[in-house]
């Protein structure tokens, strides 16, 4: 299934290359993310919606479109790896609100894909703060298992969900305890029940049924079973990170990845070595819960300085409207510690490689698909702010719901009749 889904999202990409525009950004500092670092003063070649060159002095072919970046910044766009976009347009609103099912009767087998809305609001405020690429991960509602996450762009068109069927989300923390049913011992013991059902489907429901999951649920977990897509794991105490990582191993080939690990810099030398990345919110400070004590600003350099695989979310922010405040939560991390580098590529390549497509999003290189931003200054500085995004190729628009409102309502001598009279 999800060769032909990758089949059908290739399709869909050559068909968008095809209408992308040639372009060359030019005049600007650019960061690659690359062994080629940061490059003071050039430019970046687009064609097709890829990119074809990028360097100090790159060759513009004579009638091109060019933007001049006037001494920006041009960057990878920012890729958010733990967003709820395009499912939640008012959280306390349930008619809006497709994150989770608690009612339902399946778990794994539950596909974001199905819910998601590419004309969501939230969209176009993220893509004005240079977020190009999201993962769509759902919550969970009665079972410890959410379902089955996506991976989209921001570009706001139907067909902006690129990747299905990518990863399955799973709470085994303090509260997926409590839904699997009061400790963190039934929590495992599902998981386990889970993945054996899943090992020997289909033949265990060809005459009777699973220790834990239906059939439908069973089969929507083969692929993370046999390693083809990776398990995203919530967790934040450091004992059930521990737990985590003997799981992972007993349990090749699966690709474990943790999620929150707020207490994670406390085993970072086990995590390093088991090569289990981490999505985590540098900006997380104060305990949230009992399994949150060990929060500190300080967590993102510790487990940077331990060689482990980090990716930066904003877990302290509602997922689902300010996945923006990416860059401002690097720089954060930036000021307690991490190098400049290492906190740009924790937000862009880094979730790329994790999720899989680290070799099409994420660097300014040839070959690359051209998500590209151009800033106004350092991009994670506060005060900065994109000038141009573009995706796979396109020079997007830089509006909203919010900048229309603005911009209607500031011109307060608006002679605009209503639009009853004529």
């Amino acid at each position: 299934m999800r060769t032909l889904v990758t089949l059908l999202a290739a399709g869909a990409a050559l068909t968008s290359a095809a209408t992308a525009q040639d372009l060359a950004i030019l005049n600007g500092r650019i960061v690659t993310n690359t062994d080629q670092g940061q490059i003071s003063s050039g430019g970046v070649l687009i064609r097709d919606g890829v990119i074809v060159s990028v360097g100090a002095d790159i060759e513009v072919p004579d009638g091109i479109e060019t933007i001049d970046a006037n001494g920006g910044w041009i960057t990878p766009g920012i890729f958010a790896p733990y967003t709820q976009l395009g499912l939640i347009e008012v959280a306390l609103e349930d008619a809006t609100n497709d994150a989770s099912a608690s009612s339902s009767d399946f778990s794994v087998a539950l596909d974001v894909a199905d819910s998601f809305n590419p004309n969501g609001t939230y969209l176009a405020t993220s893509r004005m703060e240079g977020i190009t690429r999201f993962a769509v991960v759902p919550s969970t509602g009665s079972n410890l298992f959410a379902g089955l996450g996506a991976l989209g762009n921001a570009s706001g068109d139907m067909d902006a969900l690129f990747e299905t069927q990518s990863f399955v989300f799973a709470d085994l923390s303090q509260s997926g305890a409590g839904t699997a049913g009061g400790s963190r011992s039934a929590a495992w013991a599902y998981l386990e029940a889970a993945f054996g059902d899943a090992r020997a489907y289909p033949g265990r429901y060809a005459s009777g049924h699973g220790d834990a999951l239906n059939r439908y649920d069973a089969a929507a977990l083969v692929d993370v079973v046999r390693g083809r897509i990776p398990l995203i794991l919530e967790v934040d105490r450091a004992t059930d990170i521990r737990r985590a990582i003997r799981f992972a191993a007993e349990n090749a080939p699966l690709r474990l990845v943790i999620s929150g690990g707020a207490e994670a810099w406390m085993v970072a030398e086990e995590l390093a070595a088991s090569g289990i990345p981490v999505l985590m919110d540098p900006m997380r400070n104060l305990p949230s819960s009992f399994d949150a004590l060990g929060s500190t600003l300080e967590s993102a350099a510790r487990l940077d300085q331990a060689g482990v695989t980090v990716a930066y979310t904003t877990q302290t922010a509602d997922g689902y409207f300010n996945a923006r405040l990416l860059p401002q939560h690097a720089g954060n991390a930036v000021t307690n510690g991490v190098s400049w580098d290492a906190a740009f590529r924790a937000i862009t390549l880094t979730p790329a490689e994790i999720y899989g497509v680290g070799d099409q999003y994420g660097a300014l290189a040839a070959g690359y698909m051209a998500d590209v931003v151009v800033w106004d200054g350092d991009p994670l500085e506060v005060m900065s702010a994109p000038t141009h995004v573009i995706i796979d190729g396109e020079d997007t628009d830089l509006t909203s719901r919010q900048t229309r409102l603005r911009d209607r309502y500031t011109d307060m001598e608006d002679t605009t009749p209503f639009g009853y009279r004529d």
